[in-house]
């Protein structure tokens, strides 16, 4: 069965670690903070100016001043500080972001990440995503594994206008989680209840499985 958008923020909180400084991207990234343990020290950041952002608001007791870079109202933990954006970018660009997670249309096979536009829609801007993808030494990907269509997002070549090149490690999707090595998807787990199978066949990209893949453990 694939995974809903809140259990594949879940299985990414799992790769967050104690001590972390992290950026959410917009979209399923800014769920994994509902989900991080309770007995680690997580600091996460956006490039709107926070850093030490919560969980979201319970409904009736949001604050319309307290939002992220998605526009989304937050918490805010306690000792978190506010700034403007040029320190936030400061951060990014020099390098003290331990993980980001971003949102994706399309990844390729050796890394790229298009993420940002459509050509011919509407879009209010490019947002922090090329910094932070130029910046970071490791991205995950949260994603659908294939578009409304059922046609593959983790793809030989992207079509879209590109984010950042070779940059994308680890993807978390619906139906899997994969690494990029040497230019290839390597399958490291399934989703429960999707097949092997299920996975080749909805991967374009040149996918490596070796041996028994277990199923995530969420």
């Amino acid at each position: 069965m694939a995974l809903s958008k809140e259990q594949i923020a879940q299985r990414i909180a799992k790769e967050v670690k104690d001590g972390y400084y992290v950026n959410l991207g917009i979209g399923i990234p800014t769920l994994v903070a509902n989900f991080v343990r309770g007995d680690i020290s997580v600091e996460f950041q956006s490039e709107n100016g926070i850093l030490g952002m919560g969980p979201f608001p319970f409904e009736g007791e949001e604050d319309a001043d307290l939002i992220n870079a998605g526009k989304q109202t937050i918490t805010a933990l306690p000792g978190a500080s506010f700034f403007d954006s040029a320190m936030s970018f400061g951060m990014i660009r020099g390098q003290h972001v331990d993980l980001t997670i971003l949102g994706a249309m399309e990844v390729s096979q050796n890394g790229d990440i298009a993420n940002w536009k459509i050509p011919g829609k509407l879009v209010k801007g490019m947002g922090g995503a090329m910094d932070l993808v130029a910046s970071a030494e490791n991205i995950i990907v949260a994603m659908m594994h294939t578009n409304r269509e059922g046609e593959s997002k983790l793809l030989k070549s992207c079509s879209l206008p590109l984010t950042g090149v070779k940059c994308v490690k680890k993807i978390v999707s619906n139906l899997a989680v994969l690494e990029i090595i040497d230019g290839k998807f390597h399958l490291l787990e399934r989703a429960p209840g999707v097949s092997v199978e299920e996975i080749k066949q909805a991967t374009e990209g040149d996918l490596v499985i070796d041996g028994e893949i277990p199923e995530m453990n969420l």
